[in-house]
């Protein structure tokens, strides 16, 4: 299945399934479950399936698209992860995942604007593949981590390079308002492909900026859990960004920032395109 949350036209909000344009507005025929965060709480996708078939159906312009994961608990960004990146930052690979969050604030839903802040002119790209956890855990095994997983999701970890830059923290540079964006649905493990065979793509104004196989991320998917999960208790509907590939706009020469006026698009095989205008903001 692949699962949005959207907006209505009347301001109300909803969650369901897509089929080409088509959506399934399970969240008029499911009761008890307010938005997706919950029907992953309450293992519901089965549910949510069978809800589907008789759900109000939705074209899919006339709704606004959210994060699949609108209010997750915890959003968990991993940096420095993929090995052709790491080299062109002129860093070696580290034994540990470079971590650090985002806000929900931060990030919009697939044909929303990217906002470029008014303090900054290095507004950087970088595409990611994200994944979405289904099921909760603490101290999760690399072996069983894939368990956990609802399902992946594209997201475009836009990045704020002078404020990145003021301290060794990340944070101020990956949490400006609408600085990112994550979607445009949720494929669920069971249709998506396995991670490693992925392929991750980039666009600038229709220009190819960042490809690469996912299998090049220096610590997979499964080994980013259970470390993760190992610190803290993982969620349903929390999400994991595992990292950029190399081409980001900082280490061009010369640098590449977006600007108001452009857009941006994250591709990955077997689960979609997320794609955004980017505005001043």
């Amino acid at each position: 299945m692949r699962l949005v949350s959207f907006r209505r036209a009347d301001g109300g909000m909803g969650f369901g399934t897509i089929t080409g344009d088509v959506i399934a507005d399970c969240a008029a025929v499911m009761t008890g479950h307010c938005d997706l965060r919950a029907v992953l709480a309450d293992n519901a996708l089965t549910a949510l399936s069978s809800a589907a078939a008789t759900a109000p159906r939705l074209p899919l312009a006339s709704v606004t698209l959210l994060p699949p994961v609108p209010n997750p608990d915890k959003i968990l960004c991993v940096g420095l992860n993929y090995l052709a990146h790491i080299l062109e930052g002129g860093r070696e690979p580290l034994p540990y995942p470079s971590m650090f969050t985002r806000y929900p604030a931060s990030v919009v839903g697939h044909g929303s604007a990217m906002a470029r802040p008014a303090e900054s002119d290095k507004f950087d790209f970088e595409g990611e593949m994200a994944v979405v956890i289904g099921r909760p855990g603490r101290r999760i095994a690399a072996a069983n981590a894939l368990d956990h997983v609802a399902g992946y999701t594209c997201f475009n970890d836009g990045s704020i390079r002078d404020y990145q830059g003021h301290s060794s923290q990340f944070w101020p540079g990956k949490n400006f308002q609408n600085s990112g964006a994550m979607g445009p649905w949720i494929v669920t493990a069971d249709e998506a492909p396995d991670p490693g065979a992925m392929h991750l793509r980039t666009l600038l104004n229709g220009q190819e900026v960042q490809s690469s196989p996912v299998s090049d991320l220096a610590i997979g998917v499964a080994d980013l859990i259970a470390y993760i999960s190992t610190v803290i208790e993982l969620l349903p509907g929390d999400v994991i960004a595992t990292g950029t590939p190399s081409g980001v706009g900082l280490y061009r020469k010369p640098p590449l920032f977006m600007k108001a006026g452009d857009v941006v698009e994250v591709e990955i095989s077997g689960i979609g395109t997320l794609r955004n205008p980017v505005v001043d903001g």
